[in-house]
């Protein structure tokens, strides 16, 4: 996919990336070969060969023997510093990042291993690239509450690294009601709170993630739509949606990308955000999700400026750094107005 110049060179947040779902080929191999684990394709071409999904549950199937690979504090850092390689080109100034404990604890990992892995290359990101960051970490949905809470206490030594949690993995039969205890805890606790919400699960799930677990962001929220009142309200709470266009076409959330659910979400008055979910995965990073609803949708240039302009007013960024950021979006914007 060609990326317009105005894209590449955006000012914006991401606020709903997989860290595990960044994870490429390439690195894969390479890391697979460095902890000598066996995975089921040896090579490049017949990994991404393997990238072929039609619902959520077959991508999360193939997700979980990738991330076998990841055994040490160096691998969680080197697939974290690949992640900001890659988007600082793209020109994100700022990312929330998610991770998965629990699909590593369940392998023996510490959970400390993970953490500080990927605590080292957000490290990096700020050093090298100037990249401001927040970690989050989610609750696989498919499990229960007692792990869910279990995981909670593990965070709690490392809550100056951990900024939120959210809920992830498979949506179907896994309402956000049945982890309301434990998001309740983590909200006592200081932790934001997201989840994603609507995108295989019906509409009452979004309503159910706002009234039951408090988030502050819905992540993709795409059924939403489905219910006016609930659109209406969460136009109202300006309650912002991490939307995923090529993940959204890539799991059959959408048939195809001029029938995504982008315009309608703008003119409901919705705050949204676009991301890449799990871009070594999907076919895209960042970038690529803003020229495809551009190509797909003809959306404009201005248009693509205000959902940057939202990526900074959802995120979780401290407020002065937040100013700047929007800052150098205005310049941006009043540079190529100009030119």
């Amino acid at each position: 996919m060609t990326v317009s110049q105005f894209i590449r060179n955006l000012p914006k947040a991401e606020l709903h990336v997989h860290i595990e779902g960044t994870f490429e080929p390439e690195l894969m191999l390479a890391i697979a070969r460095r902890n000598g684990i066996s995975l089921p394709f040896s090579t490049v071409d017949e990994t991404r060969a393997a990238y072929r999904f039609s619902n959520l549950q077959d991508f999360l199937d193939i997700y979980y023997q990738g991330v076998s690979a990841l055994q040490t504090e160096k691998d969680f850092r080197d697939l974290t510093c690949a992640y900001f390689d890659r988007v600082a080109v793209q020109n994100v100034r700022h990312a929330e990042i998610f991770f998965d404990p629990q699909a590593h604890t369940a392998r023996g990992i510490p959970f400390a291993t993970v953490c500080r892995g990927i605590v080292r290359g957000l490290k990096y990101a700020q050093q090298t690239h100037g990249i401001t960051s927040r970690l989050i970490m989610c609750f696989l949905r498919h499990l229960d509450e007692m792990d869910a809470f279990a995981t909670l206490e593990q965070a709690m030594p490392f809550q100056r690294a951990i900024y939120g949690v959210g809920l992830d993995s498979g949506e179907a039969g896994n309402p956000p009601g049945k982890f309301a205890r434990v998001f309740a805890a983590a909200r006592a606790a200081g932790f934001r709170c997201v989840a994603h919400a609507g995108e295989e699960g019906p509409s009452d799930y979004v309503e159910e993630a706002v009234d039951l677990l408090g988030v502050q962001r819905i992540d993709h929220g795409n059924r939403a739509l489905e219910d006016p009142a609930l659109t209406a309200r969460l136009a109202e709470l300006g309650m912002p949606l991490t939307v995923c266009p090529l993940s959204n076409h890539m799991l059959g959330v959408v048939g195809a990308l001029d029938q995504h659910p982008l315009l309608a979400m703008l003119e409901a008055g919705l705050s949204v955000t676009l991301n890449s979910d799990d871009p070594a995965y999907f076919g895209g990073y960042v970038n690529d999700n803003y020229q495809a609803m551009q190509d797909h949708l003809a959306v404009d240039d201005a248009t693509l400026a205000r959902i940057a302009q939202n990526s900074f007013h959802a995120s979780f960024l401290e407020p002065q750094r937040r100013a700047e950021l929007l800052a150098e979006l205005d310049a941006y914007l009043r540079a190529g107005a100009s030119a």
